[in-house]
């Protein structure tokens, strides 16, 4: 009896953790997929004028940029730097002329208040829109008010963008924060 009640209690064991891999797998897909759709709608904002979207693989040397997106009139690039608290993800959407035709924040974990705005404050992120060239926070854009080390995290990946689309090389010491 015991080693019936044993047996019966494994097999139950057994059936949980396959149910519970399957449901990992189709959710993982169905995941996915809806990342993907929201990749494609946020794009459409920041780049609107493109209506194609091809991700290319970057080789280059930048560790910034993490992914690239080529469009029909300039390019989405997925980039990442350190801010005050964590790695800020910016896309970055960069016109064939080098101009920036805009950003948002997708990851952002910096002081709720001070760093963390950056994400919802259009007048921050608005400066970038149809520049081009290194930015360099103080001169072409004004920091977010307390959050001078995000403002520059989210220049850095502005400017490695626009210089991954301009094939121009950037100063590796313009954003170091000194002390």
């Amino acid at each position: 009896m015991r080693l019936k009640n044993l047996l019966v209690a494994i097999a139950a064991v057994c059936c949980a953790a396959l149910i519970a891999f399957g449901a990992k797998q189709i959710l993982a897909h169905t995941a996915e997929i809806n990342v993907q759709a929201e990749r494609i709608e946020v794009m459409k904002q920041i780049l609107p004028d493109s209506t194609t979207l091809e991700r290319q693989e970057y080789t280059g040397d930048d560790t910034v940029i993490k992914e690239v997106y080529k469009a029909d009139t300039g390019y989405v690039i997925e980039t990442s730097y350190e801010g005050y608290a964590d790695d800020v993800v910016v896309w970055v959407a960069v016109r064939n002329d080098g101009t920036v035709s805009g950003l948002t924040i997708r990851d952002i974990h910096e002081t709720c208040g001070l760093g963390g705005n950056a994400a919802f404050d259009a007048g921050f992120l608005g400066q970038f829109t149809d520049k081009t060239g290194e930015l360099t926070v103080g001169e072409e854009i004004d920091t977010l008010c307390g959050a001078t080390v995000t403002s520059k995290a989210i220049t850095k990946c502005v400017n490695s963008a626009v210089a991954y689309v301009t094939g121009a090389d950037i100063d590796s010491s313009a954003t170091e924060w000194g002390g």
